[in-house]
């Protein structure tokens, strides 16, 4: 069992509270009671965010994209050399890059992660012998590190808006509609390794890299299930898309599809009120990604407008250039705050901006993953968070300001345990197999750039 001096539960904060799970899902809660012989004691618990959004693999390129060259540097200039960069990547390599990535995403306090997989096949785009061999890389990463896994593989099938024929490092991605559904199939038998709180969704990866006839396809045989999808993320992706189709991708896409709760738009950068009002209203969560879209030279959400017709949303963290819970969330307020000129601009009227952006995105997070968490309460899945109050960070800070100080003061030393559906993989702030992963990952990365 788990004892906490206090807890956020479903209805608010408890103190002195005794939380007893079986086969990763939470049983009993016990507010106002005393620590077991055997209990793991812990400070402030809470549930814990999943990670919405992620590409693994472009963990190891951090930092390597940061050297402004001749000319005007963008979106995608950088995924030119993103193209180059994975272009190298080998099944091992990949297997060692994805469990660093998750075991940092379980250090700052995530206990899932959706993984936004599209690297399908060998360089120059010949399928390996299983098709699904590098969503295995995946599944033995999060097998590794215990996270809870939503797997995500991503249909690409055009190298841009038009049917634009696929080329250069693309062709790793690249799947035509019967290879996709027949690779999803494959990966599904390797998931049903994974403990039963893993999941498998599907990632149409834009509309600029898929078409209408592929969607209108595909999307029926997945019903009820996690649908992602890249959308809006740049002006030039809008006009390309506006130019084809005849209308945004947002506006586009909500009136030819029925997005539904079970769908997640990533970025939704730009969008006019209107559009973020109808993807408000759908039942959709907007995936997102305030570090990497800040990177990457996205722009910021609109925010405002879209909570205010309540929204859902959640955090990923896209790029993986630096993994930080609470980074993602402050910098999607600070983000509005530079926009606006104006401070405490994501709350609806009044009230806490930690406890809106955190609570917000726990719940959106695993509405987009299909995952039974989000709060603690008896029935939901054991996926936790601790953190430590008595750190200066957050010391000073009564109880109804703790989300605050986490939120905006506090850096991810605070976490000191996390569990996934149960599963107890970090302890005193630190992975289990914190060494292990490190090892394979240095060995792993040697080797890529060696053969750069």
């Amino acid at each position: 069992m788990i004892f906490a001096k206090r807890a956020l539960l479903a209805e608010g904060w408890g103190e002195n509270v005794r939380i007893d799970f079986e086969h990763g899902t939470i049983t009993s809660i016990q507010n106002g009671s005393k620590a077991g012989s055997n209990d793991q004691v812990v400070d402030t618990l809470l549930p814990a965010l999943g990670n919405l959004h992620s590409h693994c693999f472009q963990r190891a390129m951090a930092g390597m994209t940061e050297f402004r060259a001749a000319g005007r540097d963008s979106f995608w200039t950088w995924r030119e050399l993103m193209y180059r960069f994975v272009d190298k990547i080998t099944p091992e390599q990949l297997e060692a890059i994805a469990a660093l990535v998750f075991m940092e995403m379980q250090e700052a306090g995530y206990a899932s992660v959706g993984e936004f997989h599209y690297v399908h096949n060998q360089r120059g785009g010949e399928h390996y012998a299983d098709q699904s061999e590098l969503s295995k890389r995946i599944f033995a990463a999060a097998s590794l590190t215990g996270i809870g896994l939503t797997h995500l593989p991503v249909l690409y099938t055009y190298g841009g808006a038009g049917e634009v024929p696929l080329a250069h490092g693309q062709l790793r991605f690249g799947n035509d509609v019967d290879n996709f559904l027949e690779l999803v199939e494959k990966a599904r038998s390797g998931l049903a390794h994974l403990p039963s709180d893993a999941r498998m969704g599907i990632a149409p990866h834009s509309l600029r890299a898929t078409s209408p006839t592929d969607l209108a396809r595909l999307i029926p045989h997945f019903i009820n299930t996690p649908i992602h999808i890249h959308i809006a993320e740049q002006p030039k992706e809008v006009q390309d898309i506006h130019s084809w189709l005849g209308a945004t991708p947002v506006d586009w896409l909500l009136k030819n599809f029925g997005v539904d709760k079970n769908w997640c738009l990533i970025h939704a950068t730009h969008m006019t009120d209107d559009e973020t009002l109808h993807m408000a209203q759908s039942g959709a969560v907007a995936g997102l990604c305030p570090i990497t879209e800040a990177n990457l030279g996205d722009g910021p959400f609109n925010g405002q407008v879209y909570l205010n017709a309540g929204g859902a949303f959640g955090v990923g963290s896209d790029s993986n250039v630096n993994i930080s819970l609470v980074e993602e969330l402050r910098t999607l307020e600070y983000s509005q705050r530079l926009r606006d000129i104006a401070r405490n601009v994501l709350v609806v009227d009044q009230g806490s901006v930690g406890h809106t952006l955190y609570t917000g995105a726990a719940r959106g997070s695993v509405q987009a993953l299909g995952r039974n968490a989000g709060d603690i309460s008896v029935g939901r899945l054991a996926d936790l968070v601790a953190i430590d109050t008595s750190l200066p960070a957050l010391c000073a800070l009564s109880t109804e300001q703790v989300l605050d100080g986490f939120v905006f003061a506090a850096k991810d030393n605070v976490v000191t345990d996390v569990w996934s559906a149960g599963r107890h993989s970090v302890q005193n702030g630190r992975h289990i197999a914190r060494g292990e992963i490190i090892a394979h990952y240095r060995n792993a990365i040697s080797a890529l750039l060696a053969s750069a």
